[in-house]
C-alpha cells in the first residue's frame, strides 16, 4: 500500500483520549477470521424510545443536504460576534465509535450507529429537541473497529429513511414509525466487494428510486423506493468495485446522469435506465476514493482525492450522440485535493481542505485551478467536515474546534472560533445545519449546537 501519500496514513492517528488506544490508520483486512461474515435477517429488532418528535421547521434530509451541495440556503442569520465563542450546546449524546452523519427530517433525526452490546447495526431516529430516542431498528451483524466503526449519511424522502451500515448492508424503514419495509445485504446478494474501513457510500434518493453503486456484476442500480424491487442495473464488464465515494447526479443538454467514482475509474449512466454514457480510468485514487464527483457549470466535472491523486477537472463534452468526458487539466495535491470530504462551489469559487502533506490548509479555487488564496499559520483543519451557510463557512479541525471564515475569493477571512468538545477527537462526521442548528460529532459524541444571532429586543 505504498503510495505518494503514505506519509499521511502515518500521520493521522486515532486522537489519545482515554480508553482509546492510539493505532495507526490502516484498514482491517476484512478477510480477517475476527470478522465474521454472517448472513442477515435484516428485519431485525425494534425498540421503541421515549422521546418525542421535535419541532424544527426545515430538513437535512442527506448527505450534503437537499441539493447534495453542502450549501444550507435558509434565511437564518447566524452569529459572527466574538462575544459569543462557544455557541450553546442544546444536547449531547454518547454514539459508537465513527463518523456517521445526522439527517434531519420533521423534527427527527436519524442516524445509522452501532450497537457493540447487541452486536448490531442500529438505525436510530431521535428528537432534534433533546436528543432522546424515538425508536430504533437493528440487526445482528459482527463489526469489528476498524479505526471507527460506522460512516455513512441516511437519506430521507417521502416518509422513508434508508442507511447503509458498516459492512454493506441497506436498510428502509418508515421514517416515522421505524416499520421495516425492505432491505439489501449487497455483500451477499450482489456480490459487493466490502471497501477498506468500511463502507463509506451514502445512498441517494432521487424521485421514487435508492441509487446504489454496490460493484460486483453490477457496478450501478436503481431499486424502488417503496418495495426494494430492482429497477435497472449497469453492467460491469471491467469489474471495478465499490469505494467511499457516493453517487450524485446532474443535468447535461437536458438530461440526468447519474455520476460515481469507482475503483477503476469515473462512470457516467443514463439515470433513467442505467444505461452506461461513458467513462473515464484516468483518474484513480490509490488508498481510498471518498470525495464525490462535485458538477460545476459550464458542464464541468471535478474530481479530488487524497493519498497524492490531487484533482483533475473535466468538461463533458457531445458529438455524434456520444458524451465524452474531456480533461481540462490536473492539480497536484499541494494546489488542490480532498482526502475526506467533498469540495464545495459556492458563487463562482470551489473551496476545500487539501490533504498536502498533512496541512490541512483551507483553499478557494477558481474554475481555471488557479489558488485564490489559502489559509496559513495555525489555520489548518485535518479531516474535519465543512459546510457553508450564511455567506460564511463553517469548517470543524480534528478535535471538534468550529472555526467561521468569510466564503469570499478575496483572502482569507476567519471570523470567530469556538470549541464543540471538550477533548475531541477525529470529528470528521459530516455536519447538518436546520434552522441555525448546527448537529455535529466527534468520534464517540454527537450534539446540537444553536448558532443563531442573537437578537435584542
Amino acid at each position: 500500500m505504498a503510495t505518494a501519500g503514505g506519509a499521511l496514513l502515518l500521520h493521522w492517528l486515532v486522537a489519545g483520549s482515554p480508553g482509546l488506544p492510539i493505532a495507526a490508520r490502516v484498514p482491517l483486512d476484512n478477510s480477517a477470521a475476527s470478522i465474521v461474515k454472517q448472513a442477515t435477517d435484516l428485519k431485525g429488532f425494534f425498540l421503541p424510545g421515549e422521546g418525542k418528535p421535535g419541532t424544527l421547521v426545515g430538513a437535512w434530509p442527506g448527505f450534503r443536504g437537499a441539493l447534495r451541495d453542502n450549501v444550507d440556503v435558509e434565511d437564518v442569520r447566524l452569529a459572527r460576534a466574538a462575544a459569543t465563542p462557544e455557541p450553546p450546546k442544546l444536547w449531547q449524546i454518547d454514539v459508537a465509535e465513527g463518523y456517521a452523519g445526522p439527517t434531519i427530517v420533521d423534527g427527527r433525526l436519524y442516524l445509522i450507529d452501532y450497537d457493540t452490546q447487541a452486536r448490531a447495526d442500529v438505525l436510530r431516529c431521535l428528537s432534534t429537541a433533546d436528543g432522546k430516542e424515538i425508536w430504533r431498528r437493528g440487526y445482528a451483524i459482527d463489526v469489528g473497529r476498524n479505526h471507527g466503526i460506522t460512516r455513512t449519511v441516511c437519506a430521507v424522502a417521502k416518509g422513508y429513511v434508508v442507511s447503509i451500515g458498516p459492512r454493506c448492508q441497506v436498510l428502509c424503514a418508515d421514517a416515522n414509525t421505524g416499520d421495516f419495509k425492505w432491505g439489501l445485504d449487497l455483500v451477499r446478494d450482489f456480490g459487493t466487494t466490502e471497501p477498506p474501513w468500511y463502507t463509506g457510500q451514502n445512498p441517494l434518493i432521487d424521485a421514487d428510486s435508492v441509487i446504489l453503486a454496490p460493484g460486483g456484476p453490477a457496478l450501478m442500480m436503481a431499486v424502488d423506493l417503496a418495495s426494494g424491487k430492482i429497477l435497472w442495473k449497469t453492467p460491469n464488464p471491467r469489474k471495478w468495485d465499490m469505494t467511499h465515494s457516493s453517487v450524485v447526479p446532474l443535468m447535461f443538454h437536458g438530461q440526468k446522469i447519474y455520476l460515481y467514482c469507482a475503483s477503476g475509474g469515473m462512470v457516467g449512466v443514463r439515470a433513467s435506465d442505467g444505461t452506461p454514457l461513458f467513462d473515464l480510468s484516468d483518474w484513480k485514487v490509490s488508498m481510498a476514493n471518498v470525495p464525490t464527483p462535485l458538477p460545476l457549470p459550464d458542464d464541468r466535472i471535478l474530481l479530488t482525492g487524497g493519498y497524492g491523486a490531487g484533482s483533475m477537472m473535466l468538461r463533458l463534452e457531445e458529438a455524434n450522440g456520444k458524451i465524452t468526458p474531456k480533461i481540462l487539466y490536473r492539480l497536484s495535491p499541494e494546489v488542490f485535493g480532498a482526502e475526506q470530504h467533498t469540495p464545495i462551489f459556492y458563487k463562482g469559487y470551489i473551496y476545500g481542505v487539501i490533504p498536502a502533506s498533512g496541512s490541512g490548509q483551507l483553499v478557494c479555487l477558481n474554475l481555471d485551478g488557479k489558488q485564490m488564496w489559502a489559509s496559513s499559520g495555525k489555520n489548518r483543519f485535518g479531516l474535519g467536515a465543512y459546510m457553508i451557510a450564511d455567506g460564511m463557512l463553517l469548517l470543524l479541525n480534528d478535535t471538534g474546534s468550529l472555526t467561521l471564515v468569510e466564503a469570499t475569493e478575496t483572502g482569507f477571512n476567519p471570523i470567530s472560533n469556538a470549541k464543540l468538545f471538550d477533548h475531541g477527537h477525529d470529528a470528521w462526521g459530516p455536519l447538518a445545519l436546520v434552522q441555525g442548528r448546527l448537529f455535529a460529532r466527534d468520534m464517540t459524541r454527537l450534539a446540537c449546537f444553536d448558532i443563531r444571532e442573537k437578537t435584542h429586543d
